[in-house]
């Protein structure tokens, strides 16, 4: 009994190999996913962009797959502070779209936003490659009023230094004179009395 449910079960068996093998085999092409994500040449670590001004991104195209070649891109501005792998992408306002990949390079318009020195761009085709930092300055945002012309300048002083650093008394009215003149505050008697005790 048991030797012919073996036997049936080789046949089974025998019977799905031979109807496999008769079967022409049937392979799709298999896809081969590739990712480009072309190395941003500009703007480089350090570069400066003031805000306004009008600006070169570049990226390498020498690698491009030729499925690729007709590829419109997007390069989007953010920020990385610190160690921090957030971009900080402003994605609603993009600096570049549709451009061709193949061109290797798009100008973009520098947005008016706060001088930082972690800015980078990021350049999306099929997948985004990110710039280096670099700084954008605006001297809008950052910097301070100036003075009117024609103040008198001034330098603030290091605590606990003066601004003289010798002077020659030749007597106790010159050094009363010179001391008052300096600092109100001091009294010019003790101030004679130590100088002429050293």
């Amino acid at each position: 009994m048991l030797a012919s449910k073996l036997a049936a079960a080789f046949a089974v068996v025998a019977a799905a190999v031979s109807a496999v093998s008769a079967a022409p085999a049937v392979f799709s092409d298999p896809k081969t996913e590739i990712v480009f994500r072309p190395h941003i040449t500009s703007p480089q670590a350090g570069a400066i962009w003031p805000a306004g001004s009008t600006q070169t991104v570049t990226w390498d195209t020498s690698d491009i797959p030729e499925d690729y070649k007709n590829q419109t891109g997007l390069i989007l501005l953010g920020y990385i502070q610190g160690q921090d792998t957030d971009e900080h992408l402003d994605v609603a306002h993009p600096l570049a779209v549709n451009f061709p990949i193949s061109a290797g390079s798009t100008q973009v318009n520098v947005p008016d936003v706060e001088t930082r020195h972690d800015y980078v761009v990021v350049l999306f085709g099929d997948s985004g490659n990110t710039s280096p930092k670099f700084t954008i300055t605006n001297s809008a945002v950052s910097s301070l009023p100036s003075l009117p012309s024609g103040l008198p300048s001034f330098s603030p002083l290091p605590s606990g230094s003066s601004p003289i650093s010798t002077v020659s008394i030749t007597s106790v009215s010159s050094a009363t004179q010179i001391v008052s003149s300096v600092s109100p505050s001091v009294s010019p008697a003790a101030t004679v009395a130590a100088a002429a005790s050293a």
